[in-house]
């Protein structure tokens, strides 16, 4: 009998969910908090003094690496479903798409992160 003990195709099918869900409570919490402007502005004015702190920044970094995965992700999708033959690849698409990622996170984590770090 042998297990199944999943891969690469797992693991990017598994973060494309969590990503997925997690852009979506982003979203849903940016709407609730612009929301608080007919509470008046001293309740908004409070939320974004909130979000100026340095745990906020790095969770914007998060952030940015979720929609940045989800969206690299999807186009390796949409390329092995429109050119079934690439999907003997799926494997080395998988890793150039972590690395696409890692290189673009790199300089945007050093610009987001800077004026935590560097005031």
């Amino acid at each position: 009998m042998s297990v199944y003990r999943g891969g690469v195709g797992q693991w990017s099918w598994l973060l494309h969910r969590v990503t997925g869900v997690g852009v979506l409570v982003f979203l849903l919490l940016h709407i609730v908090d612009t929301a608080l402007v007919i509470l008046g502005p001293e309740h908004y004015d409070a939320i974004i003094q909130l979000y100026r702190h340095p745990a906020f920044r790095v969770m914007e970094v998060g952030l940015f690496a979720s929609l940045l995965f989800h969206a690299i992700n999807g186009v390796r999708i949409i390329l092995m479903d429109f050119w079934v033959d690439l999907m003997r690849f799926h494997r080395q698409f998988f890793y150039a798409q972590m690395a696409i990622l890692a290189v673009l996170m790199v300089p945007v984590t050093w610009l987001m992160l800077k004026p935590v770090f560097f005031k």
